[in-house]
């Protein structure tokens, strides 16, 4: 029978020892990152001093570089269908440019927050001002965004659309300022005219800039009013009455010879001297308009 001395078997020292040396050597993971964390922020403030000890470009672009993946983790929480991931990248960029030529160590403040707020900052200015086709007020787009936001938090709740009056009720606003808002929102984007027609078969050619529209003839007939009018003054009394009589009040030449008590035969000599005075004079006018260019032409 063995005797129990008290003393560990050597395989219990054994494992004893290498518990302890695998303990002694693991790190717990929080406090690696821990650490990790701030030998980076040692890094960049080391990688700012220098860069303002300096003003180096290279350290400049060294700073940019090494905070791209910010810019872009911000860019992507903006991105949106209707928007191209790289302009909304370009932008964050720019906002990361401008933080580094802003920043100022000697506050004591991380550059990554001083960093996060400037970028976003130019990331919504630009999709204030530069995404929307028809300038809109400011407070109006934020009250545009606030009802679309809500617009779809009451659709998924409800089941079902919300009406104008839930929606005013949700944001403590006035229903016609929703109105105003929804309205304001199809603004955002626009539509072009060469866009095919999506509704029949009939024609399938067509945009929706033949939809918008008719061919308005008025601006022709009053250019000619105009030039009518002028031409008329060349004409005597007698002959600018039996015009008128002709063409406006659409009189025969019997009924005219009778208002002004002549023949038909006068009447028709009368009218035929008119007509013919005016145009000979459209065509002096027209061959005055076109001179200009026809020298234009010749001159080439």
């Amino acid at each position: 029978m063995p005797v129990d001395t008290g003393a560990p078997a050597p395989g219990a020292v054994c494992d004893s020892s290498e518990r302890a040396t695998v303990a002694a050597t693991q790190v717990h993971p929080s406090s690696a990152a821990s650490a990790t964390d701030r030998d980076r922020a040692r890094s960049d403030r080391r990688l700012f001093e220098r860069y303002f000890d300096a003003r180096d470009p290279v350290d400049r672009d060294a700073i940019i570089e090494r905070f791209l993946p910010l810019a872009r983790q911000l860019a992507a929480r903006y991105q949106r269908p209707e928007e191209p991931f790289d302009d909304v990248f370009q932008v964050a960029c720019f906002g990361l440019v401008k933080a580094v030529d802003r920043f100022d160590a000697d506050r004591g403040v991380a550059f990554s927050s001083y960093a996060v707020p400037t970028i976003m900052g130019e990331i919504k200015r630009h999709f204030r001002d530069r995404t929307w086709a028809v300038r809109v007020p400011r407070d109006l787009q934020d009250l545009a965004l606030r009802v679309d936001r809500v617009a779809d938090s009451l659709t998924r709740e409800l089941g079902r659309a919300p009406t104008v009056d839930e929606l005013a009720a949700s944001i403590d606003a006035h229903p016609e300022d929703v109105l105003e808002a929804m309205q304001a929102s199809s603004a955002y984007r626009a539509t072009s005219l060469e866009t095919p027609r999506t509704g029949g078969d009939d024609d399938p050619g067509d945009t929706l800039g033949d939809t918008v529209g008719i061919t308005d003839d008025g601006f022709l007939r009053a250019e000619q009013r105009a030039v009518l009018h002028a031409l008329l003054r060349s004409l005597t009394p007698r002959e600018r009455e039996v015009v008128r009589l002709r063409f406006e009040e659409d009189l025969t030449q019997a009924a005219i010879g009778e208002r002004i008590g002549v023949s038909q035969m006068q009447v028709s000599r009368v009218l035929r001297q008119a007509l013919g005075r005016l145009r000979a004079l459209a065509r002096v006018e027209a061959d005055l308009a076109d001179a200009p260019t026809r020298r234009v032409a010749a001159g080439r």
